[in-house]
């Protein structure tokens, strides 16, 4: 009985740690960022869909992201970006970001394994993933800065 609750207690304790995963793909390129919205400042974990195998893949299959974690999909030279959801077994929401880092559209909670075509008539420099119903909860909306090297205020 003794092992039983060491061994509970300890399972506990690394809960945390593994919600606490920075990154979706540990061998993927990884980075911060913050978006600057009317109810204050939210930062997220992304990992960067930075090759054209990785953009293509994006988060197919992956089951589950915290509420901190994303990824983002950079786009040079910016340009109109074009998204779907097949083989993605969650809902996402989806921020296109302009050159200058405001959101320029939302596509919230897209709808998971669908080959429904998802964009923003506007060039963008990057496109952000984020768990659906994300941006809603946090005040995030077309307008808001994001924060991050790849945008040029």
């Amino acid at each position: 009985m003794n092992k039983l609750l060491a061994l509970l207690a300890l399972s506990l304790f690394a809960l945390p740690a593994a919600a606490a995963e920075p990154s979706i793909y540990p061998d993927w390129p990884h980075t911060t960022l913050a978006i600057n919205a009317a109810k204050g400042v939210h930062r997220f974990s992304v990992d960067i869909a930075d090759t054209p195998e990785r953009q293509e893949q994006g988060l197919m299959r992956v089951r589950f992201m915290s509420a901190d974690q994303g990824m983002t999909f950079p786009l040079e030279p910016p340009r109109t970006m074009t998204m779907w959801m097949k083989n993605t077994v969650m809902a996402l929401d989806m921020l296109f970001i302009d050159a200058k880092g405001r959101i320029a559209c939302i596509r919230a909670n897209a709808v998971p394994m669908s080959e429904a075509l998802i964009s923003c008539p506007q060039a963008v420099r990057a496109v952000l993933e984020l768990n659906a119903g994300e941006a809603a909860r946090r005040g995030i909306r077309t307008g808001d800065t994001v924060v991050h090297s790849l945008f040029k205020p």
